[in-house]
């Protein structure tokens, strides 16, 4: 069964926005988002402890891109702003069983589930 979706891909141009939707039925106290260009490992985009709505971002992303607790319940948005090519790629949802050890399982990549994947491509 589906545990974590992501919504909200799609085509845009240069300096455009999107904004990615994952909801999540999974038991977690965290939900990340990753991305995998063509040809390229798999990379964190920013991740949000459900909690008390600590994040954290990747550098690339600290200035552009926002992660937040979505209106509806059990749902983690992504704001992406100022697009550029270089962010073409699949975007990944993601979360952990519950653990205090968030940051580092997020910076790792070691989520325990995982969503299909959403493609953002900008030109």
């Amino acid at each position: 069964h589906v545990q974590l979706v992501e919504s909200g891909g799609g085509s845009v141009q240069a300096g455009g926005s999107l904004r990615l939707s994952c909801s999540y039925t999974v038991q977690t106290n965290c939900v990340g988002w990753y991305r995998q260009a063509p040809g390229k490992q798999r990379e964190g985009v920013a991740g949000i402890l459900i909690g008390n709505g600590d994040t954290v971002s990747a550098d690339f992303a600290k200035y552009r891109f926002t992660i937040s607790r979505g209106n509806a319940k059990n749902t983690v948005d992504l704001q992406m702003n100022n697009l550029t090519p270089e962010d073409t790629g699949v975007y990944y949802c993601a979360a952990p069983r519950p653990s205090v050890f968030w940051f580092n399982a997020w910076r790792k990549g070691n989520f325990d589930y995982w969503g299909q994947g959403t493609q953002v491509t900008v030109s």
